[in-house]
């Protein structure tokens, strides 16, 4: 049975969300340079763009949307793929009108992976929870982190990026904001501790960068 104070927040969300799109307003977006000009090499690693077919993008909204497959060199100079750091980034300059952020712990399941652990950790320089994975499909293993990044925050709770969008549309006439999802395989044999390196280390650097493309 659920709590008392789980049905309070669950309804003051409710209220929250018909206030939020009942309101006639033209959300407040500020200005921000477009996601495909992210730098195409990050942590040494170059980059190849992933094409997102027409389905996957009238699922995913109105938005700006960018995934790519970043990948340093073997010693002979090949591209390493066993290494690879895929980044998929969609932002969505307003979240009014039902467009919404699809949360990876509903869409990775319907691709066929389960959840084998989770955690929250923090990244170097950035404030804020970033939530941290390892998924399965049966055979393959991955790990991935993920975070949401709205009006300067960084969260890794749906629940609680649900409840700012909620609170920043009403104080500043804002809903824009945006899912990073950094997804890196897992070796046979290979420790969660030498996936989880790699995938922060590249992380840690992408941060330094967001600012400027996911609006604060």
């Amino acid at each position: 049975m659920k709590s008392p104070r789980f049905l309070v927040l669950t309804l003051l969300l409710l209220l929250a969300t018909g206030v939020v799109y009942s309101r006639a307003d033209t959300d407040r977006v500020p200005p921000s340079t477009p996601l495909d000009q992210l730098p195409k090499t990050i942590d040494s690693r170059s980059s190849n763009e992933i094409p997102i077919s027409p389905d996957t993008l009238r699922l995913l909204g109105s938005g700006s949307f960018l995934h790519r497959i970043y990948r340093g060199t073997t010693p002979s100079g090949l591209p390493d793929d066993a290494n690879a750091i895929g980044l998929f980034i969609g932002y969505f300059p307003t979240q009014r009108t039902g467009q919404a952020i699809h949360s990876p712990q509903n869409c990775l399941p319907g691709a066929g992976w389960t959840f084998l652990s989770s955690r929250k950790i923090s990244l170097n320089g950035m404030e804020g929870d970033v939530g941290e994975y390892v998924i399965t499909d049966g055979t393959a293993k991955q790990l991935v982190l993920y975070w949401y990044r709205s009006h300067g925050r960084s969260i890794a709770s749906d629940y609680a990026a649900k409840a700012y969008m909620m609170a920043d549309a009403i104080r500043y006439n804002r809903t824009d904001g945006a899912l990073i999802r950094v997804i890196t395989p897992m070796r046979e044999q290979e420790s969660m501790e030498a996936a989880h390196d790699r995938a922060t280390q590249f992380a840690s650097q992408l941060v330094t960068l967001l600012p400027e493309y996911i609006p604060n």
